[in-house]
């Protein structure tokens, strides 16, 4: 039985979350869509609701501390990415788009990446299409053509029901597609340069 790893990266702020609990249906079915083929996966969860200290450190100095550098280390040497983040004010949290800042550079390029969110209301779910994928698609990943967005009314005693589950094992058979069909992740090589020597001796910021 061959293996993959997926990192499922949830941006919640709130315990309990409902962007984590989307975040694991999610996985679970992917997780179950792999299995079907014969695939074991590994899944490594990502709350970034704990390292929020830590990546704000991370873009005032440039250097992440070890707990953020295994998370970061974490999700670069997944074969697949689940992102969910909060929406607010049209668009995805800081807490999120600042862990994907830090990322080192050319991690997701190829990457297989399913996207989602959650929101109060139906209407931001738009924001998927006009906040996430476009960040996705500058940093080179491959978003899955199924985004899911979860919406108050779309929870029924705290699971997924109807059209909301409907998405996800959509979203989920896709991701499992697109993981299952590349060869295994290379895992980060610890003495690989993120900055050149230029920009060291320069001082100047990663980009």
């Amino acid at each position: 039985m061959s293996r993959r790893t997926l990192a499922v990266v949830s941006a919640g702020l709130s315990q309990p979350s409902s962007t984590r609990l989307l975040a694991d249906q999610l996985a679970a079915a992917t997780r179950d869509e792999l299995a079907r083929a014969g695939v074991e996966v590994e899944l490594r969860p990502v709350d970034l609701r704990d390292h929020a200290h830590d990546v704000v450190n991370n873009l005032l100095t440039g250097f992440p501390p070890p707990a953020l550098r295994q998370t970061l280390d974490a999700v670069a040497g997944a074969d697949g990415v689940i992102a969910v983040t909060p929406i607010f004010n049209g668009s995805y949290n800081g807490l999120f788009k600042s862990f994907f800042d830090v990322l080192d550079s050319g991690t997701l390029v190829d990457r297989p990446v399913l996207i989602a969110a959650t929101g109060g209301t139906a209407r931001h779910s738009l924001a998927l299409e006009h906040a996430l994928r476009p960040m996705f698609a500058y940093l080179r990943a491959v978003v899955v053509p199924t985004a899911v967005f979860a919406a108050p009314e779309d929870w029924s005693g705290g699971t997924a029901e109807g059209a909301l589950r409907a998405r996800i094992v959509r979203a989920g058979g896709e991701l499992a597609d697109q993981v299952g069909r590349r060869p295994t992740a290379a895992p980060p090589d610890p003495f690989a340069l993120t900055t050149s020597f230029d920009d060291l001796l320069a001082g100047r910021d990663q980009p």
